[in-house]
């Protein structure tokens, strides 16, 4: 309005009908116009704030590291499991007994830095490889198997229950490499060790696999287990039966997401201000609160990350904003394709084609990435098979092993807003 204005006073020859025009517009419509600009701003802004998406809080980064390696004081990133930075003694009494009673027992972890499909495929395989267990008193030739490693993905199960109990809702995590550790199994020894035997040192040679084979791997994410305290005495809710307790989140970040884990029993629900998480619980008495800290990513300064940092964090705007406030129904192409390109990890492939294909004539290449989350509505045996074909998008570099993750993940966030398919991705 104001450019108007001016472009029309530029235009007037008589200068002092200019004079007047210039007084006139100065001292009475050029305040209503910043009036007029003003609340304009503030609208915009309320409407804005309306969808506030909260949910990037708790977005989840990952990525992994050598135990040698490992910063115990990065600036965002915490192991996946806390005990994974020490290096844990074999229990070699609990092995004899297996051994005696004809049971399979894991021996170590491992992690292969090559593609998911090849991964399956040898852990399905049954393949058994040699290896040798060393101890103080000698070496013992062995038979180990391979099998998918549960342990990482029982964290993210856990998170997930975690997630439930906050009222938060729950989005795939983006983690490739929790996805590629196999625990090596010990299946036969050519003599009993001893019990009092200390194991030094084991090896399994994987045969074609041994290029990828790597031994101290830790994952990561932005998670930091707290432990905090009510900033003063618990009060009675407003339902009279429970109590509010006050987590005072000042000196730990207010910008950060907190997720407060216990049990169901104790929690009735939680609600979140700027600078306090309240939990309302049946507890009377003060205490401590175990609370996960999603910590938000920062520049690194210092040191570089050996494997790329991933994420399940969604592109801001406000069409994606809007639309995840929204309990819409997908039932089109487009609204697929806008999820798939919501996320970051949508930089990495492109969506090129959706159909409804035969089971029988599947060649998807992903995995499930939520197999703890069971539909109790819809029977799984009469689902159709929704094929999302994508082609590569960005490089990966060095970490090109993870693309077939990348799609795994995209297909398993369609797969949440799609129940009644079966989703699946392949390459074109």
């Amino acid at each position: 309005m104001k450019d108007i204005i001016l472009d029309r006073l530029n235009k007037m020859e008589d200068l002092e009908q200019r004079r007047m025009l210039k007084q006139l517009m100065t001292g009475l419509f050029l305040n209503l116009v910043d009036y007029q600009e003003q609340m304009n701003r503030q609208l915009e802004k309320r409407v804005f704030d309306e969808i506030e998406d909260w949910e990037g809080r708790f977005d989840i980064y990952a990525s992994l590291c050598s135990r040698d390696e490992w910063d115990p004081l990065h600036e965002f990133l915490y192991p996946m499991c806390p005990e994974d930075v020490e290096n844990t003694l074999i229990d070699m009494l609990h092995v004899i007994e297996g051994l005696r009673d004809g049971r399979e027992e894991r021996l170590i972890s491992l992690f292969l830095e090559c593609d998911s499909v090849r991964i399956r495929e040898l852990t399905k395989s049954g393949r058994l490889f040699d290896g040798h267990l060393k101890t103080l008193s000698g070496t013992y030739p062995i038979k180990v198997a391979l099998r998918p490693c549960e342990k990482y993905i029982k964290e993210i199960e856990n998170l997930y229950q975690i997630f439930l109990k906050n009222g938060i809702p729950w989005r795939t995590i983006n983690h490739p490499f929790a996805y590629k550790f196999i625990d090596v199994v010990l299946t036969e020894c050519a003599a009993i060790p001893g019990e009092d035997e200390t194991v030094t040192e084991i090896s399994v040679n994987l045969e074609e696999f041994e290029a990828y084979k790597r031994t101290d791997r830790i994952p990561l994410w932005n998670m930091e287990r707290l432990e905090i305290k009510n900033s003063g005495f618990p009060v009675p809710a407003s339902d009279k039966v429970n109590f509010e307790h006050v987590l005072s989140l000042r000196k730990t970040g207010m910008e950060h997401g907190y997720l407060v884990d216990g049990h169901t029993d104790d929690i009735r629900y939680i609600k979140r201000s700027g600078e306090e998480l309240t939990i309302v619980s049946p507890q009377e008495k003060a205490g401590v609160w175990n609370v996960l800290k999603v910590v938000q990513p920062v520049d690194i300064q210092i040191g570089r990350l050996q494997y790329a940092l991933v994420s399940n964090r969604c592109a801001s705007s406000f069409v994606g904003k809007y639309a995840r406030k929204q309990a819409t129904i997908v039932r089109s192409k487009g609204e697929v394709a806008r999820i798939v390109h919501s996320l970051e990890a949508s930089e990495y492939l492109t969506l090129e084609d959706i159909r409804i294909v035969d089971k029988a004539d599947s060649a998807a290449v992903t995995y499930e990435m939520n197999p703890f989350i069971s539909d109790q509505v819809r029977a799984s045996s009469g689902r159709a098979a929704l094929c999302l074909s994508f082609r590569p998008g960005r490089s990966f570099g060095r970490d090109e092993f993870i693309r077939n993750d990348f799609m795994s993940f995209v297909v398993s966030e369609v797969q949440m807003y799609l129940p009644e398919y079966t989703c699946e991705g392949v390459w074109v």
